[in-house]
């Protein structure tokens, strides 16, 4: 899958199912088309002020746009090992110290992001309540990005524990070079 879809990386592969590899490239996908979509509604919101015709909606689209581009790449992060946590401290251990630290950073992140999704849900619910302006939508609409992205991040940061539990943490550079040690 990884060789016919390039945006997805082969690096870590042993710490990835590959039945979650079409998820990543679609997210790898929204997560640019929201980021695309976020510079071009600034850019006509700029446009369009500096003319004296102001649409007060694109401030709207902007930040849903944002919104939903931060939180997807966040969930696309975690996938990647691009953020979150710290890996130069746990790349240099080995063994069974390596292991446990790299079960409890990736734990962690797991942890957090189940937070993400249970408050997350919470906001989501209580924010039928409240509208934004000028539209009217409920501001639940942008609060559904918490509880999505946590539950990405948890789903990531559990399959990086069961695979890295069953293959090592270990990736393919450090198994190249000699660093680490099988675990």
């Amino acid at each position: 899958m990884t060789d016919q879809n390039p945006i997805v990386q082969a690096t870590g592969r042993h710490l990835k199912w590959a039945a979650l590899d079409p998820l990543e490239h679609g997210l790898m996908l929204l997560c640019g088309l929201c980021l695309s979509a976020f510079a071009f509604s600034t850019f006509v919101d700029v446009v369009t002020r500096e003319t004296g015709h102001a649409l007060l909606w694109l401030q709207e689209v902007t930040s849903t746009f944002f919104i939903y581009g931060i939180f997807i790449g966040t969930a696309v992060a975690t996938r990647r090992n691009d953020h979150l946590f710290l890996s130069a401290l746990t790349e240099k251990m080995t063994g069974s110290l390596r292991r446990f630290f790299e079960v409890f950073n990736r734990s962690v992140v797991m942890f957090v992001g189940l937070s993400m999704l249970v408050f997350g849900v919470q906001n989501f619910m209580t924010g039928f309540g409240s509208f934004r302006m000028p539209s009217m939508l409920p501001m639940s609409y942008l609060y559904l990005a918490i509880p999505l992205c946590g539950a990405l991040v948890a789903l990531f940061s559990l399959e990086q524990i069961v695979n890295g539990l069953r293959n090592g943490f270990q990736n393919d550079e450090e198994q190249v070079s000699g660093q680490g040690a099988a675990i």
